[in-house]
């Protein structure tokens, strides 16, 4: 019998070591040149909430991943609810709006435009320093990606709740690339498995050449000190 505190903990361990073959970096620091999230398990309105304040604080964001975000709630709740949604239109001419979008990139971007003043010139300043993307596509392949602590399934939904991944929700009304993204995506893993083992190679290569060459300048170091060089070791 494995206890409710422990089956907690192995998830959670679970999650934070999701992309263990890859270069993630679990700290969500802010005001860098550009900050690259990856989406996966993280739920999507606390995770919307998050990137909305960092974009209104002059922060950029890619978001990466958005097909693996996290909504509350079986996927039988969240389809009546967006098939409401579908329902709303404008009466004189629908081609007015509002918009319903399919993609999970998309679908994301309205939730944050939704918490960010979009119509004055500060909310669309802050809407285009945001850029979203199913999948990790060039060159966020080969960056570093961090995740939003805050929004984490795992850390904000209790464990025996359910919940829905928003690829799906977006397959179930239209969306038609949820098959090819995950075969993209699978090609990435492998291909970004052989990048990091090459470049931990080539790590420890430099590391040991650094260390051969400080032995070699070892022997040097006595007579430039004698004649009070700034390069002595």
């Amino acid at each position: 019998v494995v206890s409710t505190q422990s089956t907690w903990g192995a998830e959670l361990a679970l999650s934070l070591w999701l992309c263990a073959d890859e270069e993630v970096v679990y700290c969500f620091t802010m005001f860098q040149k550009v900050v690259i999230i990856d989406g996966a398990n993280h739920l999507l309105g606390r995770l919307a909430s998050v990137v909305a304040k960092e974009l209104l604080n002059g922060q950029k964001i890619v978001l990466v991943r958005c097909e693996e975000i996290l909504i509350s709630g079986p996927l039988y709740r969240n389809k009546i609810k967006y098939h409401h949604f579908l329902r709303k239109r404008e009466n004189s001419n629908p081609r007015g709006g509002p918009f319903h979008y399919r993609q999970p990139s998309r679908f994301f971007w309205r939730v944050v435009r939704g918490m960010i003043p979009h119509k004055t010139p500060r909310g669309q300043a802050a809407l285009e320093r945001l850029k979203v993307y199913e999948g990790v596509p060039h060159p966020f392949d080969k960056l570093k990606r961090q995740v939003a602590p805050a929004a984490l399934r795992v850390l904000r939904l209790r464990m025996n709740s359910k919940y829905t991944r928003l690829g799906d929700l977006c397959s179930s009304v239209g969306w038609r690339h949820d098959e090819l993204v995950k075969t993209l995506e699978a090609k990435r893993k492998i291909n970004g498995a052989a990048y990091y083992k090459t470049k931990k190679v080539l790590a420890n290569l430099k590391t040991q050449a650094i260390a051969k060459a400080q032995s070699k300048l070892q022997k040097l170091s006595a007579p430039l000190a004698a004649l009070g060089s700034p390069l002595a070791l």
